[in-house]
């Protein structure tokens, strides 16, 4: 005997399911209702902290509500990042961090409350931190070769100091080790403010911190710079020349920030977001603040957030490994 009445229940179901679907696209088409949290898992008045503000300002047009800052420092960002990653995905709580979140502390074996490839859903990389081959002016060296081959004639005389252990600062002193096969002992300095400071006395001859660091410092003629280690010259330095112009090439190191959700954000809002930031980076007046503030205005969209999370994580563990960079 036929069911007459299961044809009708299956027609009701359908109705309802339409009707909920309706619902949550509408939901979804107002992103976002109320505020938006941008979280910097730096202190307050960093390079750092000082383009996640300025992106939260430059995003208030695009999304029409307002972006509020959420400073989380501590334990190497770890903190502010675990908390993104447990947030709630609906796009209301978003991180703006480096690549020492996502991929050198994890390669230098930091424990996170987070998976660095899994966990997040990224919203696009925004911008480039380049780093420099600093020495005190008292270096016999006007170019990276002759660093060298100073360092090689004397090498218990050429320590190298870095803004922190396991910082991209480390990385590319280690990056640099390598390259030229020195052996610089690396002196581990807590913040870029007192590494400079023993640059410009002579207690440490060679560093590697940011451009922006170093820039207010070149043009007091109280440091020399002699390369940056990105694979293009850096835009607040044009002058300068790239390591692999230096005789060293393929020499590629880069400090990058990245805006990312917790995994599981909406399509729809996940495109909102990726199409209000990629609108904030093509400002010629958000470009403009960015370089002032030392930054390399470098949007890009990633489709494979955790491939080139995890290919960087290889990479950088085995610089990490091989110079004995470690995190506990």
């Amino acid at each position: 005997m036929m069911n007459f009445d299961r044809p009708r229940r299956l027609a009701r179901r359908a109705v309802l399911g339409l009707a909920v679907a309706a619902t949550a696209g509408s939901a979804w088409a107002s992103y976002p209702e109320r505020a938006v949290t941008l979280v910097a898992p730096y202190p307050a008045g960093g390079a750092a902290d000082v383009l996640t503000r300025l992106l939260a300002r430059k995003l208030e047009e695009p999304l029409g509500k307002p972006v509020i800052v959420d400073n989380r420092p501590g334990a190497g960002t770890a903190i502010g990042a675990a908390f993104v990653a447990n947030a709630k995905p609906d796009g209301y709580t978003l991180l703006v961090s480096s690549n020492s979140t996502f991929t050198l502390n994890p390669a230098a074996g930091a424990k996170t409350a987070y998976d660095p490839a899994r966990s997040f859903d990224a919203i696009g990389l925004v911008g480039t931190l380049p780093l420099a081959v600093l020495v005190n002016p008292a270096v016999p060296a006007q170019n990276v070769q002759q660093l060298v081959a100073a360092i090689k004639a004397n090498p218990d005389k050429f320590p190298y100091g870095s803004f922190g252990n396991a910082t991209s600062s480390h990385y590319a002193g280690a990056l640099f080790n390598q390259a030229t096969g020195l052996k610089m002992m690396h002196v581990p300095y807590k913040g870029s403010a007192p590494l400079m400071t023993d640059l410009i006395g002579g207690q440490v001859p060679v560093s590697f911190d940011t451009v922006v660091a170093a820039a207010p410092q070149l043009k007091s003629g109280k440091i020399k710079v002699l390369a940056v280690t990105t694979a293009k010259r850096s835009q607040n330095l044009p002058d300068v020349p790239t390591m692999a112009e230096s005789g060293y090439p393929g020499f590629d190191f880069t400090a990058w920030l990245a805006v990312v959700a917790p995994q599981g954000l909406p399509a729809d809002v996940k495109q909102r977001l990726v199409k209000a930031l990629e609108a904030v980076l093509a400002s010629a007046d958000t470009q403009d603040a960015m370089r002032k503030a030392g930054f390399e205005p470098h949007w890009a969209p990633v489709p494979d957030w955790a491939g080139m999370v995890n290919k960087d994580i290889a990479r950088m563990k085995a610089v990490a490994d091989k110079a004995q960079i470690k995190l506990e």
